[in-house]
């Protein structure tokens, strides 16, 4: 947040708390942080605050973004936006929020506003598709036992801390919500005390349409980094062609491939492979076969065209900045185009909490604050 801040002509980071003072006090010496709070609350009771950013551990995200907006200060989350689906249905249903000029609440999911993977979904029809598989991770050597990460009673695990990334695309790309979660594998440290939190998963959901999706990601991956992916195949469709025969028909599937979901802004690709069959109606023969491929890439919503393509942004913009923008423009009542929505992060959790509750592991923490 502080970088794509400091680019915005209407955002000022004016006050840091930590649990520890002196990690808040360098945390503002290094960021030009003007003023330091003792406690989280000092920040809530600060009438000079406008918004409040919660990047606390996932199981603290409910209660502060309660007492946030109780508090009448717009609120931007960090994703997962609470530990479960209950949390979730409470905090998005405040009555706060549907109040005359109430406190704006949004879900900081960064890469769902970033123009590449908007233009990742231009090349999707998602009726047509039959399957999804997204992969994310971070190497071995990124994070450690002792990380929050691994905390059940802290909301834990890779599902949350980055499969969440992978279940979001899934729900982008079929334009609808699972149906079931079919499997859930998860890899544990098994050591008494971690063994509620996954290292790693491998998930597979149905869609309404009939299509799976595939997630799976983990925190203690290969020593060299590999950028998220999400591979969408579609079903043999006909596409008319009035030059053929009536005896023959051209078919297509589609493949679809976005390298780097997850932080577009470092490096990303999507890829387009169509694959194409002039076939007899009769018995199926082929006549001809070929495929055609195209690379595309989307720094700026001006690049990924479409319905965004007067949605201000720069290519040096990170997808932060894009999220940081919408939110502005919320809170000042402009105009957003694009938004995530309470009962969008409901249903987020709701998909996540099926993954956990097939895996076995449980649902995270509910807190009892309220």
């Amino acid at each position: 947040l502080i970088t794509p801040a400091k680019s915005h002509p209407e955002v000022l980071v004016q006050a840091v708390a930590a649990r520890d003072r002196t990690r808040a006090e360098g945390f503002a010496k290094k960021h030009g942080i003007p003023d330091i709070k003792d406690t989280y609350q000092d920040v809530l009771d600060d009438p000079n605050i406008d918004a409040i950013f919660i990047p606390l551990p996932n199981s603290l995200h409910y209660e502060w973004a309660v007492r946030s907006i109780r508090a009448g200060k717009h609120v931007l989350v960090e994703k997962p936006s609470v530990d479960n689906e209950t949390e979730a249905n409470i905090l998005f249903n405040l009555p706060e929020l549907y109040q005359p000029d109430s406190p704006v609440l949004l879900e900081a999911f960064h890469n769902r506003f970033h123009p590449a993977i908007h233009q990742f979904l231009t090349f999707i029809t998602p009726a047509d598709v039959v399957h999804v598989y997204t992969d994310s991770m971070v190497p071995w050597w990124f994070t450690s036992k002792d990380d929050i990460e691994f905390n059940h009673k802290l909301g834990g695990g890779s599902m949350m801390a980055l499969g969440t990334y992978n279940f979001a695309v899934l729900r982008m790309v079929f334009e609808d919500e699972p149906e079931q979660c079919l499997n859930c594998n998860t890899s544990i440290f098994s050591d008494g005390i971690r063994d509620k939190c996954d290292y790693d998963f491998k998930a597979q959901f149905r869609f309404p349409n009939g299509g799976i999706g595939e997630a799976t990601s983990t925190l203690r991956g290969p020593l060299l980094w590999k950028p998220s992916e999400a591979r969408v195949t579609h079903k043999e469709v006909v596409v008319p062609d009035k030059a053929l025969p009536a005896t023959q028909e051209k078919v297509q599937t589609r493949q679809v491939t976005m390298h780097g979901f997850m932080h577009a802004v470092l490096w990303h690709r999507i890829d387009v492979k169509d694959s194409y069959i002039i076939r007899d109606k009769a018995d199926g023969r082929p006549v001809k076969k070929w495929v055609e491929f195209s690379s595309h890439k989307a720094y700026t919503y001006k690049e990924a065209g479409g319905r965004f393509a007067n949605a201000p942004g720069e290519d040096w913009w990170m997808s932060y900045r894009y999220q940081l923008e919408e939110f502005v423009n919320r809170v000042r009542g402009n105009k957003t185009q694009y938004w995530l929505t309470g009962e969008d992060s409901t249903k987020q959790m709701r998909m996540v909490d099926m993954a956990y509750e097939k895996s076995g592991l449980g649902l995270r923490p509910t807190s009892s604050y309220r």
